[in-house]
């Protein structure tokens, strides 16, 4: 059972989906190359079921990118499920708070896919995501497509922009473009409250917008334009926009996907 989008991912790119009892919490839409596998999968809600609907599905392992998911507000705590005979995986980079988390990097998002790999006995299939991933965030970051450029990585909220920072996947994506992070020097979980005016100070040459359920990139394109002073940063103006689904700028299955997508978008950018 996968109890978030991240953690589906990594099932369905180790091939795991005639294996998996369910699935729930999706961030925005599921990859296309994932998508026929995970039509095949029970989906028990739309974000994480109750303990009851997840015992009634007789999973006998739960995997999720979050520890939310392992809370009496969802599926119950990991002591409970094991009470239950159900065993867990937290994603590293979702521990609970106080405990240690990995660092973000593209090699501890493929430490965790050979970690679910080991647990299921198919580590060839790990090394084969893992070798294609590797070759495609070299050309990648052999293209280039951000040298020079400054980005603002607006992730949600209007009032105080919610920002990825220099501690996370977008972070690891800006890095991989070539270009520079405007609060890549706020080091935290990758993201973090910003504030306007120092987008403003910034002048970003880029604007890129996580697209995500609870918050669209038109969402926030609308509420920059109709602001007085941000429809005048000339990202703004000339509409410099880069859109990533925000499950590709977590660490995991899909973020050197965000990594070559971001690439793809700045290179058809127009000259500034």
């Amino acid at each position: 059972m996968t109890l978030n989008q991240g953690a589906t991912e990594v099932a369905l790119a180790l091939g795991l989906a005639d294996r998996m009892a369910g699935t729930a919490y999706l961030d925005d839409a599921v990859a296309s190359q994932y998508q026929q596998a995970y039509d095949s999968i029970p989906v028990l809600a739309k974000e994480y079921p109750s303990k009851e609907q997840f015992l009634a599905a007789t999973p006998d392992f739960a995997y999720a990118a979050y520890s939310s998911a392992f809370t009496d507000k969802a599926v119950g705590t990991r002591a409970e499920l094991k009470t239950e005979g159900i065993n867990t995986y937290i994603s590293p980079f979702g521990c609970p708070k106080g405990t240690p988390k990995a660092d973000a990097t593209f090699d501890s998002g493929w430490a965790e896919i050979t970690d679910v790999a080991t647990i299921f006995g198919v580590p060839d299939k790990a090394q084969q995501v893992i070798s294609e991933q590797r070759t495609q965030l070299e050309e990648v970051k052999a293209k280039k497509a951000g040298e020079g450029l400054k980005i603002f990585w607006y992730d949600s909220n209007t009032q105080t922009p919610f920002v990825g920072t220099g501690g996370g996947g977008p972070q690891l994506i800006v890095d991989a473009v070539g270009a520079t992070n405007i609060f890549g020097d706020v080091k935290d979980s990758g993201w973090a409250d910003g504030s306007w005016e120092k987008v403003v100070a910034a002048e970003p040459d880029v604007i890129v917008f996580a697209e995500a359920s609870w918050s669209t990139a038109k969402e926030k394109q609308d509420y920059l334009a109709a602001d007085a002073t941000l429809s005048q940063l000339a990202a703004v103006r000339d509409k410099r926009y880069v859109v990533v689904p925000f499950s590709e700028t977590t660490p995991g299955a899909r973020l050197v996907d965000g990594a070559a997508h971001v690439s793809e978008q700045l290179a058809q950018l127009p000259a500034r």
